[in-house]
């Protein structure tokens, strides 16, 4: 296995850190046990990081119907007459936590920024609706997303974008396109990438604790989004883009890994595998960045609005 090193965080996360790790310390010792209402809450609380909210002219609630049933999103433009670039945006949570609520102040920023249209997609979350449901929503929402564009001015062509699990879901449906190229996607723009699920690199030793997302809670999530399926080896690495097809007709590819992730070594080498079949990719390695860092925005200002440089760079670039 490949040597690898533990991040060192920066000075900006010392205290946030400190108070996070005395409060996992505190529910080992309680005992208090992993559930889907704890996690969320726990992840919903990092809004009170997420202060910076830019005035985007153009906010609405939009919805997919199907059948008995709708998929929620809720679109962003800066300027919805002028035709811009689309970025459809599927939120992390280890694919049971997260919302377009949570991720607002990230969508603004990023239609801000990027000057672009941005679509937060709500799909179902595990374990109420386990895998594959949250991905069918999102490619549901991919190929239908001008839908949910009627007031809006956009160029055809749309790039999808997600951290985390948003990452798992963005590349699994590029790993779709290219069997089925009606499934459009432009570019991939990809944070902290969850790309396998087999959790077989080095990164969750070496990063898995102390870092605010700890390989136990990685491990707990992804049991609840396969379920029984969780115990099927040979499932679970066929569910992950990494174990995928890999190959030259992918999108070109943003994509960021954060030092002090345990999901840092799997990013880095969905990286690798995608320059070495001739894919375009541009990889940003923040290494004292934690996981999860870009809903940290007011502890780490100037990382996070780097992001956003970068990813509205890419978007304008052909």
């Amino acid at each position: 296995m490949q040597d690898s090193p533990r991040g060192s965080a920066s000075a900006k996360l010392a205290e946030f850190l400190a108070q996070a790790n005395q409060n996992i310390a505190l529910a080992r010792e309680q005992n208090i046990q992993f559930t889907p209402a704890l996690l969320r809450e726990n992840l919903n609380k990092l809004a009170a990081f997420m202060t910076c909210k830019p005035e985007v002219s153009y906010i609405a609630d939009r919805a997919w119907h199907l059948g008995d049933r709708a998929i929620p999103a809720r679109v962003y433009s800066p300027d919805p007459l002028s035709a811009l670039p689309v970025v459809v945006h599927f939120h992390g949570g280890g694919h049971m936590c997260g919302s377009v609520e949570l991720y607002d102040p990230i969508c603004r920023q990023l239609a801000s920024t990027a000057h672009c249209v941005v679509i937060s997609v709500e799909y179902r979350l595990a374990p109420e609706h386990p895998y594959p449901a949250g991905l069918e929503d999102c490619e549901h929402a991919l190929r239908h997303y001008a839908e949910v564009l009627e007031d809006v001015a956009f160029i055809t062509g749309p790039c999808i974008m997600g951290d985390s699990a948003g990452g798992a879901i963005c590349t699994s449906l590029s790993e779709r396109s290219l069997a089925d190229p009606s499934l459009d996607i432009c570019k991939q723009i990809l944070i902290y990438p969850s790309v396998d699920y087999t959790m077989a690199s080095a990164s969750y030793e070496s990063n898995g604790a102390g870092f605010l997302l700890e390989t136990p809670r990685v491990k707990w999530y992804f049991e609840q989004y396969f379920q029984d399926a969780a115990l099927d080896a040979e499932k679970v690495r066929a569910a992950s883009p990494l174990h995928g097809r890999i190959e030259a007709g992918l999108p070109e590819t943003l994509i960021f890994t954060a030092g002090c992730d345990p999901l840092r070594d799997e990013g880095r080498a969905y990286a690798e595998a995608l320059q070495r079949v001739g894919v375009k990719v541009e990889h940003h390695g923040l290494e004292d960045m934690i996981h999860a860092y870009m809903l940290l925005h007011d502890l780490v200002a100037e990382e996070c609005l780097s992001t956003y440089q970068r990813i509205a760079h890419f978007i304008r670039t052909s």
